[in-house]
């Protein structure tokens, strides 16, 4: 793995280990203000920054991950990251996501040139039908 691709696979680990001990703070600070997270499923549900950063602290915790095999690329100002990954994560206390795949777009900031994470997929290997109207009750807009 060249420097760059171990570069953003630390971001990625770092995102989700402020995920884990709930760190808003950390988070804020790797993520873009035009944040969207999109769940994937045959009823698609997403959740902007402040959505996002509210659920991750009370109602969509996480416990654990692991990456599979990482996928990363340098495209100009973009980096993607993408890989497999089993989630031990919760909405309300019901497991979710356990089996995914994520795809991420970090984008370096122009003013402090930092990677920012500004796109995230997350599709489920297993069908689940509770988790795009779970999503949308995390949703600050609705």
């Amino acid at each position: 793995m060249n420097n760059f691709a171990s570069k953003i696979e630390a971001l990625e680990h770092r995102w989700m280990r402020a995920w884990i001990a709930s760190n808003r703070t950390d988070m804020k600070i790797l993520s873009s203000r035009d944040l969207i997270i999109l769940f994937g499923a045959d009823t698609p549900a997403l959740l902007d920054r402040p959505s996002w950063l509210d659920a991750a602290e009370t109602r969509l915790r996480c416990k654990s991950y692991h990456f599979g095999n990482v996928y990363v690329r340098k495209q100009g100002k973009i980096a993607i990251f993408a890989a497999p990954v089993d989630l031990e994560a919760t909405i309300d206390g019901n497991a979710v996501l356990s089996k995914s795949f994520l795809s991420s777009m970090w984008m370096r900031s122009p003013l402090r040139r930092k990677w920012q994470l500004t796109e995230r997929i997350v599709t489920s290997r297993n069908d689940d039908a509770h988790l795009p109207k779970a999503v949308r009750s995390m949703q600050h807009w609705r």
